[in-house]
């Protein structure tokens, strides 16, 4: 675990000074800025304004360093060939690929924390000016703890993200492996609706082939809860607990099948 951790930290420090990293995260903090203009303009919507467009830049934004990071942190050494010298040492391949894993999950756990101080902080400036019996006209209390709740599940997504788009870079270009993880991503969107795909579509062949997927492929629409949170309606501990074990069990699927895809992949 040892040559994990170093793996972990060597992803980190790499991250920190990509470019993409600190252009994601200024990007990220201007729009939850510039949501305070689009909020004034909406007269009593400005709070819940503000609230959708932070948690949606932290997810998108999260979602984009997952992707067109995750897919390149074991393609892009073996095409340098940087994994020679480096197995060389006594490191085992699923090694590697835990480390890589977590260092990208500290690079995002980097990312989310930004975002959430920059979203906490332009509420506390908004709601400054705002008399409390305003606020308590409002669904939710402007500087609302339970906006940790749909920033914990943004992150639990992303890691999920993270570890299918590790599995694609096993195998796969660059390329391909962001077109097959925003490809899962979308999908699992919608997977709901693979389960009603008989109806939808009609014929038994799509209602088994659409029930197949729904129960096979992660259902990232699970993971938000952004609507709830910013109408003040409640998330139980019980519904928290429950979606982060379904993503603890995806991900170590995943990292499981990457993990073998690797250690069995010829680099001669």
């Amino acid at each position: 675990m040892n040559a994990a951790r170093s793996v972990a930290i060597a992803v980190f420090k790499e991250s920190v000074r990509d470019r993409i990293f600190y252009n994601l995260v200024l990007f990220a903090v201007l729009l939850v800025g510039a949501s305070i203009l689009m909020g004034q303009l909406t007269a009593g919507q400005d709070v819940k304004i503000i609230k959708d467009l932070g948690l949606t830049a932290t997810s998108v934004f999260g979602l984009f360093i997952s992707i067109f990071v995750g897919i390149n942190l074991v393609s892009k050494e073996v095409e340098r060939r940087s994994v020679y010298p480096l197995f060389a040492k006594p490191i085992r391949r699923s090694e590697f690929i835990i480390g890589k894993y977590a260092g990208l999950l500290l690079t995002l756990m980097v990312n989310v924390v930004v975002m959430t101080v920059a979203l906490y902080t332009v509420l506390f400036f908004l709601s400054r000016g705002v008399s409390p019996n305003v606020q308590r006209a409002w669904d939710a209390p402007p500087i609302d703890p339970a906006l940790l709740k749909a920033i914990g599940l943004i992150y639990v997504d992303l890691a999920l993200v993270t570890a299918v788009a590790v599995l694609f870079s096993t195998y796969s270009s660059p390329m391909l492996s962001a077109v097959f993880t925003f490809g899962l991503y979308v999908v699992g969107q919608c997977n709901e609706d693979l389960r009603r795909l008989d109806q939808i579509v009609g014929g038994p062949a799509a209602g088994i082939v659409g029930k197949a997927c729904y129960y096979l492929l992660p259902d990232f629409a699970r993971f938000d809860i952004k609507l709830a949170v910013v109408h003040g309606i409640p998330v139980s501990a019980g519904y928290m607990l429950w979606t982060t074990a379904y993503a603890a069990a995806y991900v170590a699927a995943l990292l499981l099948g990457a993990c073998v895809i690797f250690s069995r992949r010829d680099f001669k």
